[in-house]
């Protein structure tokens, strides 16, 4: 069945989501948790992160890395008549590890030349092709597929990633030596979010533990207090350097009150933010 043209449509299964859009475009700046592929039908999918943008048409493919945040756009081309449509496969953590757990470790490549990308648009090869166009049925039919073959098809999308480049070890099993993430990296990148240090332990592939005790061989301070002085850093080379205004950069920096920021920048640099020196 092919939907109305003011329909918009969203669904499921398993961990691969199918997009349809037609009436408009829609936008939204999502935290990516986990690594997605995406492969576009039609229409055009955009992603803005900080000065790159990316644009991904009709038959092409990108791959987003977990824990960052990226604006997107699933834009309809209205002019050619042409519907957004788009598959997201989310590739899980914990299905990672069971699949890492099938490899035969000695067959893993272990110089890889970190690149520290999240939006990698992927060269068109047949494996991707043949991967996205066997499920376009699923865009047209009520009947839902087994459970059993979307999983499958998850399986086929890491293949497919670490055929084509090896850098894809690193990024999909960053759980594992030597590809956890950089703290100092995570942290520097996303300190103006409102993250618990239980969750940045999580998102850079370690335990609570684990992610106290690398923290200590990188800084004297607590993780909790590294956040603040960072933010604190930032918001005076914002005010000061760039004369933004307090009540716009205590809230850009990941402060949620004021009064708190005041109190802790005058702590931090002798006088209120208002008055520098």
């Amino acid at each position: 069945m092919e939907p109305e043209r003011s329909e918009s449509l969203t669904f499921s299964y398993s961990d691969i989501f199918f997009s349809y859009y037609f009436d408009k475009e829609r936008y939204c700046r999502p935290m990516v948790f986990d690594h997605t592929l995406v492969y576009v039908y039609s229409g055009e999918f955009i992603l803005q992160e900080k000065s790159k943008r990316t644009v991904v048409r009709k038959g092409e493919c990108v791959f987003l890395k977990k824990d960052n945040r990226v604006n997107m756009t699933k834009q309809p081309l209205f002019d050619k008549e042409e519907p957004f449509r788009a598959i997201f496969m989310k590739f899980k953590r914990s299905f990672l590890r069971d699949f890492y757990q099938t490899l035969d470790k000695s067959k893993i490549p272990t110089e890889v030349i970190k690149k520290n990308v999240s939006v990698v648009k992927l060269s068109q090869s047949p494996d991707v092709t043949s991967l996205f166009q066997s499920m376009v049925p699923y865009f047209d039919s009520a009947i839902k597929p087994a459970d059993e073959m979307m999983n499958l098809k998850v399986q086929e999308g890491i293949i497919t990633l670490l055929h084509m480049d090896k850098v894809f070890y690193q990024y999909l099993f960053d759980f594992t030596e030597p590809w956890k993430i950089d703290i100092l990296d995570f942290m520097n990148n996303n300190y103006m979010y409102e993250l618990s240090i239980e969750e940045i332990a999580n998102f850079t592939g370690r335990s609570l533990a684990t992610f106290k005790r690398d923290f200590k061989k990188i800084s004297s301070t607590s993780p909790q207090k590294w956040l603040i002085e960072k933010r604190l850093s930032v918001a005076y080379d914002k005010i000061n350097d760039e004369n933004k205004k307090v009540s716009d950069v205590y809230l850009e920096v990941g402060f949620k009150n004021l009064s708190h920021f005041s109190k802790a920048y005058k702590e931090a640099f002798g006088h209120a933010p208002s008055k520098l020196v």
